[in-house]
């Protein structure tokens, strides 16, 4: 009796076709569940520049403000709710269905993230507006959040998947993504010339203050493009650091 040969496996997806899909599959997903978060992210960042508007009056701390309070949306849900979708995740067993699939790990990280950061696009559009009405700032330079959109929210993202993905418990997951919001909000939103000198440190490890920094300097007279640029690059360096660091632990935890 012959032995039967083993059946011949389809091809592994490549990349770019599986990171489509995941992305189109996450965005039809959570499009419903995740608007009214994105409301909530919205009106948070629009009430703290009404708070600061009594006591910033303009200038660099205006910018500062503004600035800080358009990428919090993206903090919010690409680094928060990220870190807790990848929390709960990992809880449910839901990497088990995912690793079943012939995808590469990095399509499932980059998808996830990138469905997650194209939420904030409406949001932090609507809060820059409205911060420069409120503190009369210049809306010449709003285009730059085309950039700063995407580059701060991979930066964001990854660090929240990674969260979500290495917290041992999804209870730690939800708790590190609130924790890493509030570090958004506390050193992106504030100026840093009120800091301390090592909180303005702390600052600068934040992957998203290099996004604030280039907005900010948009709304400047005479802007200085080249460091506009300098703190894009940063920013994207900063986001394939953070999402290479999401793609390690997703496979780490698939494969326990």
């Amino acid at each position: 009796m012959s032995i039967p040969a083993p059946a011949v496996l389809a091809p592994r997806a490549r990349l770019f076709p599986a990171l489509a899909a995941v992305y189109l599959a996450q965005l039809s997903r959570a499009r419903v569940a995740r608007i009214p978060l994105l409301f909530v992210a919205t009106f948070q960042s629009v009430g703290i520049m009404v708070l600061m508007r009594g006591v910033v009056d303009g200038g660099s701390e205006a910018r500062a403000v503004v600035a800080g309070s358009s990428v919090l949306v993206v903090a919010f849900v690409a680094l928060n709710l990220l870190a807790q979708y990848f929390g709960q995740l990992r809880a449910s067993g839901g990497l088990d269905h995912y690793a079943t699939l012939p995808v590469p790990p990095a399509a499932v990280v980059l998808g996830a993230a990138g469905a997650y950061a194209s939420f904030t696009v409406p949001g932090t559009l609507v809060t820059a507006v409205f911060g420069c009405l409120l503190f009369g700032l210049p809306m010449g330079g709003l285009w730059v959040l085309a950039a700063v959109v995407p580059l701060a929210g991979a930066a964001l993202a990854g660090l929240g998947a990674a969260l979500g993905l290495l917290a041992p418990r999804q209870e730690l997951a939800t708790l590190a993504g609130q924790l890493g919001m509030s570090a958004a909000l506390l050193l992106g939103v504030l100026p840093p010339e009120r800091m301390p000198e090592p909180v303005v440190w702390a600052r600068d490890l934040l992957p998203s203050t290099y996004g604030v920094e280039a907005f900010a300097h948009t709304f400047a007279p005479h802007p200085d493009w080249a460091v506009v640029a300098a703190d894009l690059a940063v920013c994207a360096a900063v986001g394939v650091a953070s999402l290479a660091l999401a793609t390690w632990a997703y496979r780490r935890a698939a494969v326990r």
